[in-house]
């Protein structure tokens, strides 16, 4: 009988579906927390239809309002849809200051800049805090597992994970700025503007991809919401068997 006629094993079928459970359960936190498709395209939108538009009629006024008006668009879909609005939000902040950039400077290049130094703020965010003992894509997912805090010092295994899948991030965004300071000073705005498109979701999904390789290899989570459910029934237990014995005591 060869490897691949052997019956499976209960265990090791547990096993499997463990696995593939843990990527699952890592893949729809992942997508909860980065906003997934409708995130990317919400991200991409603004800045896409600016370049498309000042490459058609280098008029920043132009550009700069069509950015606006699309990112209170995505916000307003959003609301009327009773989704969250964090992603869409963020969007809305960076589009408005990168046209207050602009317009104070009369460079329609600007309208990148403000994310531009966002970028490479959080890629040393990203470094610092890892190397500081506290990844900080533990602090961004940690509620999203209901872990919180607890991988610092509950769970070795998971707390290397992040600082992994941090590094990574750290890595790969500091990467994007080599990329697009030097070309800020020398490419002209419908150049620079196509390439930090073009940059906008390949590093992104890369560095998604390496935090979902590294936690799907990690321990699971440690749920500290359903700990804390489990103590507050216990000690609701507790209570209830005292004041029976209180009451057996009294007759």
């Amino acid at each position: 009988m060869t490897s691949l006629d052997k019956p499976t094993s209960d265990t090791d079928r547990t096993t499997d579906q463990q696995e593939a459970d843990a990527k699952a359960v890592t893949e729809a936190a992942l997508f909860e927390a980065f906003g997934g498709i409708r995130g990317m395209v919400e991200t991409v939108l603004p800045g896409l239809l600016f370049v498309t538009i000042f490459t058609i009629d280098k008029n920043l006024t132009n550009s700069a309002i069509a950015a606006v008006v699309v990112s209170l668009v995505l916000v307003a879909v959003r609301l009327i849809r009773k989704d969250t609005v964090k992603h869409a939000f963020s969007g809305v902040f960076g589009v408005a200051f990168g046209v207050v950039f602009a317009k104070m400077t009369g460079n329609a290049k600007d309208f990148y800049l403000p994310g531009m130094i966002y970028t490479l703020g959080l890629a040393l965010a990203y470094l610092i805090t890892t190397v500081a003992g506290l990844p900080l894509i533990g602090l961004i997912l940690g509620p999203v597992f209901k872990e919180n805090l607890s991988w610092r010092t509950r769970n070795p295994g998971r707390k290397k994970a992040y600082a992994k899948a941090s590094y990574a991030w750290g890595l790969i965004l500091l990467a994007k700025c080599a990329i697009l300071f030097p070309l800020y000073w020398w490419a002209d705005t419908t150049q620079f503007g196509w390439v930090l498109i073009a940059l906008k979701i390949p590093p992104f999904l890369l560095a998604v991809y390496l935090t979902w390789v590294f936690l799907a290899k990690a321990p699971p989570p440690i749920d500290v919401f359903a700990e804390m459910e489990a103590e507050e029934q216990a000690e609701k237990a507790r209570k209830a068997a005292a004041a029976e014995v209180a009451r057996g005591q009294d007759f």
